[in-house]
């Protein structure tokens, strides 16, 4: 796996998340400040934008660069969690070859770790992180069990769609939704909708 398979992934994640704008703004006017699918949105073209005017030699340097991209261009919460998962993705990328089921597993370990240590989230607390520690759980267990990085990344983005509406009944602790208290209830986090988009990007595209 080099270049570009995550070239691939990162316009494969634009190209959905331009198509699913609407419905994470919609999904975040319920509980948030209605802005979500046009942060990500902007973002990952910012990052298409990118991609189009250059060559990237190591999947480390592109990752990290996408990591950039997102916390510059990306206002709210979404753009500095979502750029610091893929600067410590990338960071982890830094030095190897190949880039094994393993070697992913660990990256993602990593981007999830920057994002708890920037937002401080737990599991329950009504946010992407419902959608990212089901996804990691399935994806070690997958590569535990011998799967290549395909199969346990498709694992993950199971784990992650089971993760993301098991938030529709939670109560939000954390973020804009926990303004709200016990009104939080009944709706979908945003933020691990769009975790789960791109998880699923991920498992189409490096396989």
């Amino acid at each position: 796996m080099g270049v570009d398979s995550f070239v691939n992934w990162l316009r494969d994640a634009a190209g959905v998340l331009h198509e699913n704008a609407a419905y994470l703004t919609e999904l975040d006017s319920a509980i948030g400040d209605a802005d979500h699918g046009a942060n990500m949105d902007r973002g990952f073209q910012a990052i298409v934008a990118v991609l189009d005017e250059t060559s990237f030699e190591s999947a480390d340097e592109l990752l990290k660069k996408a990591g950039m991209t997102l916390v510059s261009k990306v206002g709210g919460a979404s753009g500095p969690l979502y750029g610091t998962f893929f600067l410590r993705f990338g960071t982890a990328l830094a030095g190897v070859a190949p880039i094994t089921a393993e070697a992913v597993g660990k990256a993602l370990h990593a981007g999830v770790e920057g994002v708890l240590t920037r937002g401080k989230a737990e599991l329950g607390d009504k946010t992407m992180y419902d959608a990212w520690a089901p996804a990691l759980e399935a994806y070690d267990a997958a590569v535990a069990g011998g799967s290549d990085v395909g199969p346990a990344l498709t694992a993950a983005a199971e784990a992650a769609a089971k993760g993301r509406d098991a938030t529709v009944p939670l109560v939000a602790r954390k973020g804009r939704a926990s303004y709200l208290g016990e009104r939080s209830a009944g709706h979908q986090d945003p933020g691990a909708t769009s975790t789960t988009l791109i998880l699923e990007s991920a498992a189409r595209t490096l396989a």
